[in-house]
């Protein structure tokens, strides 16, 4: 039910930023991008959206990694491939720059918040959410909460087992062997030199990009054991992948974890549902939750 209060919601990615007033159920009423800069010349752009909207509180997913532990580095992200936004303390600026409470996650926790609230993962206990673009990132709600511990889930930099046919390098400056690095757009884009929307559904390219995803689906839900898997990004707005990462993931399980839910993978990896807005959603959830009940974070 909607309590009539505005709250706020930041989508921080690696090329633009959202910013957006919305309900607690998840209606977005107004909302702005820009690109991403450095936080000298993006925050300020922020908090100009939001100054003076009677806001009642405020949710931000970024991309990471980000300290999401309670104390004076709450929020922050961490070192990151993006040098300017490295130890950039984004809660504290939030929190004190508006006045209100702020709560920070991973971009891709806000998104699985907006699927499990809103979208294709709605009244499930656990819903996982990954999303396949510029990187690899999984999020995961269990119980209606986001997932942290030492960090947020760093699912997309798992390790996969290299297609027989696949020659080239890994696109991941860390990992010569996960995920991100081997099923990203980046890598897609490298493996036939040009860009992912350019190839055709039968190039060879999408079997083995398929390959990649299946051992990540796999592997989450032998670990997480979701009721539901929700795929997102740029890449996952090719339909034609969904039946061959389900086919393989079938392929890979070799008849083990088969359960109701998840015995039909038509309906147990889907797409995300929510034209886009599932981390603005999202945010939107997570700061209404955060009103009235703000934790000592910092």
């Amino acid at each position: 039910m909607d309590d009539g209060k505005i709250y706020g919601a930041v989508e921080i990615g690696g090329t633009k930023i959202i910013c957006a007033l919305g309900r607690k159920d998840g209606t977005v009423l107004e909302k702005v991008r820009f690109p991403t800069l450095p936080p000298a010349d993006s925050v300020p752009k922020i908090l100009e959206f939001f100054e003076g909207r009677g806001i009642a509180s405020l949710c931000a997913g970024s991309f990471g990694p980000i300290d999401l532990r309670p104390g004076p580095s709450y929020g922050t992200i961490l070192a990151c491939p993006r040098e300017a936004w490295s130890q950039y303390p984004l809660g504290k600026t939030l929190e004190e720059s508006l006045g209100v409470p702020a709560v920070i996650d991973s971009d891709v926790n806000v998104a699985c918040m907006g699927e499990a609230r809103f979208g294709a993962g709605k009244g499930k206990q656990n819903v996982l959410y990954i999303t396949v673009g510029t990187g690899i990132g999984i999020g995961i709600v269990i119980d209606g909460k986001p997932l942290h511990g030492l960090l947020h889930p760093e699912g997309g930099h798992t390790r996969v087992t290299r297609h027989p046919d696949d020659r080239m390098a890994s696109v991941c400056r860390f990992h010569p062997d996960c995920a991100e690095g081997m099923a990203s757009g980046p890598a897609v884009g490298r493996r036939c030199s040009m860009s992912g929307e350019s190839i055709p559904d039968d190039d060879p390219v999408w079997e083995i990009e398929a390959f990649y995803l299946a051992q990540l689906v796999r592997n989450c839900m032998q670990i997480v054991s979701p009721n539901v898997v929700v795929m997102g990004g740029g890449v996952m707005e090719r339909m034609s992948l969904f039946p061959m990462i389900r086919k393989g993931v079938r392929e890979q399980l070799g008849g083990h974890y088969v359960f109701q839910e998840s015995s039909d993978l038509d309906t147990y990896i889907v797409p995300s549902s929510l034209g886009g807005e599932q981390a603005l959603k999202g945010c939107l959830a997570m700061a209404a939750d955060t009103f009235g009940h703000p934790p000592s974070r910092f």
